[in-house]
């Protein structure tokens, strides 16, 4: 609709046909550009603005209201909660921490965490079932692992302490894989298990788990290697520096945990030593396995669920490996 009033044509257009010098006078040029000047500020601002209140929001600034800001990275499971101090390797005791002060101590060392089992595995029976050679024999390529009464699958407890431990040596400097995190729809089998800490030339390799011995038997034990040399295995060159890094985690997992070691596995000091274990026969590297504890025993099981736990056996394994690391630089 309009008011009858004729529109001036716009000057600045090249097809408006419009002499600005004739046309229209000094003040109406004045004008027009100040207005024009103001349309292409608005234009600019308002997305602008949009944005920034978007960022804002995210970044939480709706906190006020008690709304978490998100997280563009997820947590370990069960971690979500906690606070930096909370992590392995953070915090009071935690043998870590950031910033330049407190240094990097684990610089240049690299470590392979491997979480025994896959929680996947139970749909790939016959995947896990084919076997593989161990270099003194064959064994299946994998299992599901055990459980607690409850449910708790020991792969899903490894695969969590692993990532627990995975940050802990992390904010130490240290360079840290995982066999794997979970996202394999089965294994790996125990031989590429083994082929991973060779291919990193890892500094230590510590296998996680935890046992499924009868109730009423607990605690916690590192399994070693067992000097062999028969076919793909040769462990000789290995085995002492082994032994020393079960010995140190074995010692920080018990400072640690509060944690005895298991009476009915090995020397009932906390170490086992074995010889037939893919994961330890295949190695070049020094490799242990630590079992945390004893999932078919109700005692042992409630601290193997219990995230607080976790963080302490957590904070001890990476102890442990700091502790071994320290002596071979």
């Amino acid at each position: 609709m309009s008011n009858g009033s004729p529109i001036p044509p716009d000057p600045y257009r090249p097809d408006s046909g419009a002499e600005p010098d004739t046309q229209w006078s000094p003040e109406q040029r004045r004008s027009s550009r100040t207005g024009m000047r103001l349309l292409v500020t608005l234009g600019v601002l308002a997305p602008t603005c949009f944005a920034g209140w978007l960022i804002w929001q995210s970044a939480g600034g709706a906190a006020g209201a008690g709304r978490p800001a998100p997280t563009l990275m997820p947590l370990p499971e069960d971690s979500q909660s906690r606070d930096a101090s909370a992590l392995p390797g953070g915090g009071p005791g935690g043998g870590g921490g950031s910033g330049a002060d407190s240094g990097k101590p684990l610089k240049g060392m690299t470590v392979v965490i491997d979480p025994g089992h896959n929680p996947n595995n139970r749909y790939h029976a016959a995947e896990i079932n084919r076997s593989v050679s161990i270099g003194t024999g064959r064994k299946e390529c994998d299992t599901t692992g055990t459980a607690t009464a409850s449910g708790y699958s020991e792969a899903k407890f490894t695969l969590d302490l692993a990532r627990r431990v995975r940050a802990g040596l992390r904010s130490q400097g240290a360079t840290v894989k995982l066999t794997h995190d979970g996202r394999r729809p089965w294994g790996p089998c125990v031989d590429a298990r083994a082929g991973a800490g060779n291919r990193a030339d890892a500094d230590a390799v510590v296998s996680l788990h935890a046992d499924g011995a009868p109730a009423g038997e607990r605690g916690f034990h590192v399994i070693l290697p067992e000097s062999v040399k028969e076919g793909r295995a040769d462990t000789r060159a290995v085995t002492g520096p082994s032994r020393n890094l079960g010995n140190e985690l074995a010692d920080a997992f018990r400072e640690y945990t509060g944690s005895k070691p298991a009476s009915y596995a090995g020397d009932g000091d906390g170490t086992d030593t074995r010889g037939d274990l893919g994961g330890l026969n295949l190695t070049r590297v020094p490799k242990v396995f630590l079992e945390c504890g004893n999932m078919r025993d109700p005692r042992d099981a409630a601290q193997l669920t219990d995230r607080k736990w976790r963080d302490r056996a957590a904070r001890g394994v990476v102890k442990g490996i700091g502790d071994y690391l320290a002596e071979k630089r």
